[in-house]
Order: C-alpha cells, then structure tokens, then sequence
C-alpha cells in the first residue's frame, strides 16, 4: 500500500484514493437506493412504500451526521499527524474515534427506537405512510452500531494507503444486501421489513470485513487497547473539525423534513413519493464528485502536515477541475433523459407524470454544487473547521431551509420546495469556494515549502 502523499503526481495520488473511494461510496449507497428500487415496483403500494422510506431519510441523515461527526473530524487530524510522522498522536486519535463512534450508536439506537412515532409524523407522515415508515424504521436501526462503524471506519483506512480493502469491506455488505432484498421483499412476502433486514445483515457482513484490518497486520497503526479510552481534549479535537461533516447531513435531514412535511401539505403522500425518487437521483449523481472530494482530502491534508503548500494547491487544482466537470455532465444527462431516471425507481402512473419536471427543476445548475463540494473538503482537509462550519450552515440552514418553506408559501406552491435547491447550490456554492480561494489557495502560494513536492 502508498501510504505516502507527499510524492509522486498529486492528481494521480487523489485518483488513487478517489477511484476506490467512489467504488465504495456508490456500493454503500445500494443499501438504500436497492432498497428503493424494489419498494418502488412493489404492486399496488409501490409510490405508498417510497413514501415510507422517504419519511425515514431524515432519521437515517440524523445516524450519518453523528458517523460524520467523528469520522470526519478524526481521519483528517489522523491524516495531518501522519504526515507530521507523529504516529503516537494518530493512533490515540484513531482509538478515540473507534469509541465514539460507537458510543454515539448504540445512544442514537435507543433514542431512535424510542421518539420514532411522534418524529415520523412530525417529517411528513399521514396515517396511510406511518406503517410502512415504522415497519422498515424499526428493523433498519437494529443495524445502526454497525453502519455507524464500518462507514466510520472506513477513511481511516484509506488515511493507511488501504482504500481497496475499505471497497472490498463495503463491496462485501452491498453485495449480501442485493441478494437478500428481492428474496427477502417478494420471496419471502415481507415487503418494507425484508428490505431493512438485507440492510441490516448487509451492514454486518460489511463491519465484520473492515474490523479485521485494525486488528491486524495490515493496518500501519493498529488499534490499541490502551488508545481507545477518548481524552477530553482528543475529543474537543475531534468534534471542533467534524462538527462540520456534522452539520452538513444534520442539516440535510432538516431539509429532508421540511421538504417532505411542506409537500404533505400541498401535495400530499405523491409528492413525497417524488420527493424520495429525486433524492435518490441526487444521491447517485453526487457519488462521483463526492468520491474525488473525500480522497483529495486525506492527500491534502498529508501534503499540508509534511509543510508542502505547492502540492495542496496541486490538489485544490484538480479537485476542482474534476468536480466541475463531472457535475456539468451529470446535469446535461438529467436533462437529456429524465424519465428514464425516474422509470429507474417506479411503475406508477402519479409518479411518472410529476416526477421528470420536477427532477429538471431540482438539478437545475447542479454544476454549481461542484464549488460547494471543492471548498468544503478543502477547508476540513486542512482543519479550518471555523470557515467550514459557516458554510455547511449558510447553505442549508441560512438558504434552503428557509426557501423550502417561504417559496411555496410565495405563490410558487410545490414547485417552490423544489427549487429551494438550485438556488441554494449557486449562492452557497459560490461564496464557500471563492472564501477559500481568498483565505487558503493564495495564502499556500506565498507559504515556503519543507521540502520540493512532486510535480503536477
């Protein structure tokens, strides 16, 4: 394995990281977006059942932002003390993520199970979608502990040189996952509950695969025992830069709660139906470019830990050169082919009538999440957690919350919910990127260098 950054073609070392990383991402993903698939042609419920699933996104975007919290927070500080070659430090920071993380799960487990009913009806539920959302709700959390690891886990395996064993552990799980849904679902006639239950025993397979590798000899920073007790201070290290990754799926899941309640209002169980086949979409689309963020991060940050600034900015380079590009591509190919995305996750009828205008207006100007995605992964690759969390809020909480509610409220009725996003995208896309260009990319320009970095 390369678990060394700081030499070589950058862009070739975040393609490394990258490519495996997005293998991962996109096999993750399946967990949910088979599950929808097959919810979604299920007769006579199949828009009731993406109605249910919909309802429980903001609760499972609620586990990711805890995941989030410390993974996000604890690789990039691993990666940085890495390239300080203080491996002490990263190794106490890896143990103490190892324990929040699931600490936090099996908390989340039980507070879920607990305040399900009234925070169902509370994201958008009606009477008829309520029992499909708790009859996959109550089987999906069992596997939380181990989503919340394994997914946790993961970029500090990749932080080790070691992103295909983290593809394979991921590979693993979806693999299990997409042979027990359509037995599970139509063989074994469990609709919603089979679909949770292959999630659950998919994540399994998945955490049983990745764990290995810390107790091993491949990891070059095995988990120790003596490491795994979180200080205070590792821990306010942790959370200050993760609260990041933190606030950007929490605030995801306040938006998915908003949308989904504002169109129950307006449209009723159809529109959040829709709602669930347009998020869907977002999630593949966003799989790539979300790749190639997460694996410049682990790059930059051990480029910006071993003092080489021209590297970072090799990275900052390419990372938006290559997320702009994909992201402007994704948006020509939703406009091209809409119905055929949404043909992808429903038969019904309501559903492929409403659900191709919608999805153009909720992709319109998708490239501009490409700035969005760039800045962000810069500011936590090199631990400027101040400016990170500003614009993880100003774009959710600031800018698409609020529009979610007031556009429809302005005369614009259903399609207000979904251009919240677009707009969002633009304005809190472009200020995140040109903040970071102003206060990281030039500032790394006038920085000297350790030692000279390989070349571009």
């Amino acid at each position: 394995m390369d678990s060394d950054f700081s030499t070589g073609k950058v862009w070739k070392q975040i393609l490394a990281q990258a490519l495996p990383l997005t293998v991962a991402e996109i096999v993750l993903l399946l967990y949910n977006i088979v599950d929808r698939i097959y919810l979604g042609h299920l007769s006579r419920i199949d828009s009731l059942a993406l109605t249910g699933v919909g309802l429980v996104f903001p609760l499972i975007s609620v586990i990711a932002a805890f995941t989030s919290l410390i993974s996000s927070g604890g690789a990039p500080l691993f990666a940085i003390a890495r390239g300080a070659r203080d491996e002490e430090r990263a190794s106490r920071l890896q143990g103490a993520s190892f324990t929040l993380l699931l600490s936090f799960s099996l908390g989340l487990t039980l507070a879920c199970y607990a305040f399900r009913k009234p925070v169902l009806f509370l994201f958008g539920a009606s009477e008829a979608s309520y029992a499909c959302a708790d009859s996959y709700l109550r089987i999906y959390l069992i596997g939380t502990p181990m989503t919340m690891l394994a997914t946790g886990m993961s970029p500090f395996i990749n932080a080790q040189g070691a992103p295909r064993y983290a593809m394979l552990a991921t590979l693993l799980g979806a693999a299990v996952n997409i042979v027990l849904d359509p037995l599970m679902i139509f063989a074994l006639g469990m609709g919603v509950r089979g679909a949770a239950l292959a999630s659950v025993i998919g994540q399994t397979a998945a955490l049983a695969v990745a764990l290995p590798f810390f107790l091993g000899k491949r990891a070059l920073l095995p988990l120790r025992r003596d490491h795994l007790r979180p200080t205070a201070r590792l821990f306010g290290e942790i959370v200050s830069l993760g609260v990041v990754g933190f606030i950007m799926k929490a605030t995801n899941a306040l938006v998915q709660a908003a949308c989904n309640s504002t169109l129950q209002l307006y449209g009723g169980d159809l529109y959040v139906a829709a709602m669930t086949v347009v998020n869907s979409v977002r999630d593949i689309l966003c799989l790539p470019v979300m790749g190639i963020t997460d694996g410049a991060r682990p790059v930059m940050g051990y480029n910006y830990g071993a003092r080489l600034p021209e590297r970072v900015r090799q990275g900052i380079r390419f990372t938006t050169a290559a997320s702009l590009g994909y992201t402007f591509a994704a948006w020509i190919l939703v406009l091209a082919l809409p119905t055929a995305f949404v043909r992808l996750f429903t038969r019904d009828p309501g559903l492929l009538a409403i659900g191709p205008s919608v999805l153009k207006l909720y992709f319109f100007g998708f490239f501009f999440q490409a700035f969005q995605f760039a800045g962000q992964s810069v500011f936590q690759a090199l631990g400027d957690a101040r400016h990170a969390v500003f614009f993880s809020l100003l774009r959710k909480a600031v800018i698409v919350f609020p529009l979610t509610l007031l556009l429809p409220r302005a005369g614009l009725g259903i399609r207000g919910v979904f251009a919240a996003e677009p707009i969002s995208n633009a304005i809190g896309g472009l200020a995140c990127y040109i903040t970071m260009f102003l206060t990281v990319y030039r500032k790394l320009g006038r920085q000297p260098a350790r030692a000279k970095g390989g070349a571009e």
